[in-house]
């Protein structure tokens, strides 16, 4: 039995807001909440480090907390102490992903941003937790993010540098890397 009515159109082909609130950027920044949590300070490290298990079970324990906080994959990856995105030598990088239905870099809308919303919330608060443990944490945006995440093995990358996962396809965002100095045990 098939219904028909209005109610089960196809809202995003119907709905003359759509294309608005998935490509317009806002007038304000103020109006979004990932612009609150860019803004947000970093708390600072708790003085005693806790005692931990080994790299490979902290590594779990990081990626059920990404998991519990909506990370769809999550990924740890070595990071290069010479490399000049990570100038404080950080050893490890917690990357978090997202399914992103549509590119938030092409589509600037409120609704577009989603993705990116969901991805600082996520590093925020699994950063703060790290910091809570007594080590360094930080969920700066650095250039070669997408690059980490083929790293750690939650995909490749495609011809454009994109990731692309089993899971998501090319339809997946990338949030900002955590640089940490938590032991973990790398994926890649």
């Amino acid at each position: 039995m098939a219904f028909n009515l209005p109610l089960f159109k196809n809202s995003r082909r119907d709905d003359p807001y759509w294309d608005f609130f998935i490509n317009t950027p806002p007038a304000d920044l103020a109006n979004t909440v990932a612009e609150m949590i860019r803004k947000a300070p970093e708390g600072n490290v708790f003085p005693m480090k806790a005692e931990l298990h080994t790299p490979e079970i902290t590594s779990r324990h990081v990626k059920g907390m990404a998991e519990y906080f909506g990370a769809a994959l999550t990924g740890i990856a070595r990071l290069d102490g010479n490399d000049p995105t990570n100038p404080e030598s950080f050893p490890f990088a917690v990357i978090c992903a997202v399914p992103a239905e549509y590119d938030p870099r092409k589509a600037a809308g409120i609704g577009g941003q989603v993705p990116v919303q969901n991805g600082l919330f996520i590093t925020f608060v699994l950063s703060a937790w790290i910091r809570e443990l007594g080590f360094r944490a930080t969920p700066a945006p650095q250039p070669g993010d997408e690059r980490l995440a083929a790293q750690a093995r939650l995909g490749t990358l495609n011809s454009e540098g994109r990731l692309v996962t089993l899971q998501f396809g090319d339809k997946v965002y990338v949030a900002n890397a955590i640089r940490t100095d938590l032991p973990l045990a790398p994926d890649g």
